[in-house]
This record gives C-alpha cells, sequence and structure tokens, in this order.
C-alpha cells in the first residue's frame, strides 16, 4: 500500500501562489462586470426615464387639448393608451366611417399625432403607432361554432382599424411628419379578445372600440424595471 507523503514547503508555495492567482483573477473579473452592469444600467435608466418623463407630459398635454377640442375619448393616464367608442366612428355590424365619424377623426387625429410628434424624445423612440379594432362578443347568426364566431369578428375588427388608418392620412395633420407615420403606423384586429368588463359583465357597447397606442424601442427593458409604456 502506497504511503502519502507531506508535500514540500516548496510545493505548498507553488500550491497557494496558484489558488492566490485564482483567486484575484475571479475577484477581477467580479469587479469588472459590476462596473459594466453599473455603468449599463445607470445610462439605461436615465434614458428610460427621460422617454417615460416625455410620453407622460405627451399624455397630459393630449389629454387637456381633446377636453378643449370637447373630444369623447378615454384616455389611461399611466400607457397614454387611448380608446374611441366605435359608436363615435361606425354604424353596428360596418366597417365604413360614417360622417360622424370622419369628422371626429379630422379633428382628433392631428391633435394626436402632432402632440405625439412634437416630444423630440418620444418620437425618436417610437417604434410603432397601434390602431387596434375590437368588436364585442355577440354572435352572428347563422355562425355555429366559437371559432366561426371569433374569425368573423376579427375581419370586422381589422378592417375597423384599417378603416381609421387609411382616413388618418387624409386629415390636417401635420404633413412633415408623413414618412415617419407611413413607417410607424400598424393595425390590427383583436375580435373579442380583450372585451371590457364591468361587475362582472361584459358591456358590449364599450368593447366595440378603437385604441390607439405606442411601442417604444425600451418596452422590453422597461418591463423589467416597472415601467408601462403603452404595452399590450
Amino acid at each position: 500500500m502506497a504511503i502519502l507523503g507531506k508535500k514540500t514547503a516548496h510545493e505548498e508555495a507553488a500550491d497557494n501562489i496558484f489558488w492566490t492567482t485564482m483567486a484575484d483573477l475571479m475577484l477581477g473579473l467580479a469587479i469588472i462586470f459590476m462596473t459594466l452592469f453599473v455603468f449599463a444600467m445607470t445610462g439605461f435608466t436615465q434614458e428610460t426615464v427621460k422617454l417615460q418623463e416625455s410620453q407622460m407630459k405627451a399624455t397630459e398635454e393630449l389629454a387637456a387639448k381633446l377636453k378643449e377640442a370637447k373630444i369623447d375619448a378615454e384616455i389611461d393616464r399611466l400607457t397614454g393608451n387611448v380608446k374611441i367608442s366605435n359608436l363615435e366612428l361606425f354604424e353596428l355590424n360596418s366597417y365604413t366611417l360614417s360622417p360622424k365619424g370622419k369628422a371626429y377623426l379630422d379633428k382628433f387625429i392631428p391633435i394626436y399625432l402632432d402632440t405625439i410628434y412634437s416630444k423630440d424624445v418620444l418620437r425618436e423612440n417610437i417604434t410603432d403607432i397601434v390602431i387596434q379594432g375590437h368588436t364585442d362578443s355577440q354572435t352572428y347568426a347563422g355562425l355555429k361554432t366559437l371559432d366561426e364566431q371569433y374569425a368573423k369578428n376579427m375581419e370586422l375588427s381589422l378592417l375597423r382599424a384599417n378603416a381609421v388608418a387609411q382616413y388618418a392620412f387624409k386629415t390636417n395633420y401635420d404633413k412633415k411628419n408623413s414618412e415617419a407615420l407611413r413607417k410607424m403606423l400598424v393595425v390590427e384586429g383583436k375580435s373579442f379578445s380583450d372585451p371590457i368588463i364591468i361587475d362582472g359583465k361584459e358591456d358590449y357597447a364599450k368593447s366595440r372600440r378603437v385604441e390607439l397606442k405606442l411601442r417604444v424601442k425600451a418596452n422590453n427593458f422597461a418591463k423589467v424595471l416597472g415601467l408601462n409604456f403603452g404595452n399590450d
């Protein structure tokens, strides 16, 4: 049986040097990582806070201008999302803008777009201006399954959102922003996937609506910080 001998003083010194070197290396790497992390987070936080402040100012300004113009729209002061009742825009089961709807958009769209684009920080960080169509969950005659009902309402909600988007270009907003708007404008149909529930029941009139939302570059990181920039 082999007998393990004690290490020599030279061997012990070599081991100590190795472990000391590794410990120093790991500590150095940890310090570098933490320094880079702090720099990155500090810069990002400043950028995110600046963007949030810009959006909040735009939201407050938009709310004040719409109130002054006596335009009926529901604005979420936290996210900046705007909800417009379909009663303001379309006849029941129609995706053609009514005369009342066109008159509404003639006033609303210029105020909305010009307010958003007047904030340089916000303008530079917007990736999408989303127009979403929503329906209620009431059924169409002749359609048997819930999937058929959902698909039919998806078509209607998308056509309504598209009608608003098309008409937006005809309104008297500041045309210097036309190129930016063409790049940013997105239409979505949500069918009855996001109904408005009040006291445990769907409010059909409120569920039938068009929503406008902003998506900005900082969204993914803002979630980590608990900020909300109008995500779905």
